[in-house]
């Protein structure tokens, strides 16, 4: 096989996919789920090593690192997921909140959980995982390597530990979006508007705001005054095509690709590095359990990410 076609199917199967979905409306990262197929041969193939000085000679010598990132980076540094058993915010869980039809039937309740994720996020901080990669990263640029951290999590706090070089697929708390003029901007503000101070208590009975909706976040674009959204994908939308394309060309180059706490079950990313894998790049994963895809790769390393990466990505004797 020629060295490009690795490549052109990967970008096939990316789009394949992304077509799938988006004709099913179910592109969103919440809700459309992989699971591996079964096959007989599985118990005969060999498991993933856990040798860190072979996967250090490894990453001595790559010169372009894809670092795939999920929900376990974040969940070290106290971020809930409002998913799963206990996973609620009043008596709602994300995918209760996190549509569009939620938004319009309700955009104060939903920006009140908006609100509290994002003033929960203030009192957060990136833990040893988000500044390993980002020490990481620093130090190999410098050296005329590259660095690129692909991430689920929409919590900021790759870039807050020192990142740059980030490609976040499902968006980000501190972006709206306009609803009439589909501006994209960054917002830090607390709150985001007079009218949320102080709303967003996640008691299950605590009564909604039922804020009118030109009290909550307007654009100031122009005379624009149009309603805000996170922007943020949510259940039965798509997935930005541009930062697809770009996740595309960094897997495309990398020589080495980390998969960071995440439980690669959630499409479009869980064929990310698979399909990486299927290339003859080595794979790492880091993450406190096996998941479906931990069979495909070179390396697995158990434990937290906060405790199993930094000693796996700190500075190798032979660089300068």
């Amino acid at each position: 096989m020629e060295p490009e076609q690795p490549k052109q199917a990967l970008r096939s199967l990316t789009l394949m996919i992304v077509r799938q979905f988006t004709s099913r409306g179910v592109t969103s990262h919440l809700c459309a789920r992989f699971k591996e197929p079964r096959t007989q041969n599985r118990q005969d193939m060999a498991r993933p090593s856990s040798d860190l000085a072979a996967f250090r000679e490894v990453f001595s010598k790559a010169k372009h690192v894809a670092i795939l990132t999920g929900s376990g980076v974040s969940a070290e540094s106290g971020v809930p997921t409002f998913r799963g058993e206990g996973g609620f915010w009043r008596k709602w869980q994300a995918q209760d909140l996190a549509t569009p039809g939620a938004f319009s039937q309700n955009p104060s309740r939903v920006w009140e959980f908006y609100h509290y994720r994002r003033e929960l996020m203030l009192t957060k901080s990136p833990n040893s995982a988000h500044m390993a990669i980002a020490e990481c990263e620093a130090r190999l640029q410098k050296q005329g390597r590259r660095v690129t951290v692909i991430t689920q999590n929409i919590d900021e706090l790759h870039r807050r530990a020192g990142s740059t070089n980030i490609l976040e697929i499902h968006g980000s708390l501190f972006k709206t979006c306009c609803m009439s003029c589909g501006h994209v901007g960054v917002n830090h503000k607390s709150p985001i508007c007079d009218a949320l101070e102080g709303k967003g208590a996640p008691d299950p009975n605590t009564s909604d705001a039922q804020i009118p909706p030109h009290d909550l976040p307007r654009c100031e674009q122009g005379d624009c005054s149009g309603l805000l959204r996170p922007n943020v994908v949510w259940f039965g939308e798509t997935l930005d095509s541009d930062i697809l394309t770009r996740v595309e060309e960094e897997l495309d180059l990398c020589d080495l690709c980390l998969v960071v706490g995440t439980s690669s079950i959630v499409y479009p990313a869980a064929m990310f590095a698979p399909q990486v894998a299927a290339r003859g790049i080595p794979v790492a994963e880091f993450n406190m359990e096996e998941t479906p895809a931990t069979m495909r790769f070179r390396f697995h390393f158990h434990g937290p990410c906060g405790t199993t990466l930094p000693p796996a990505l700190a500075r190798h004797d032979n660089e300068p």
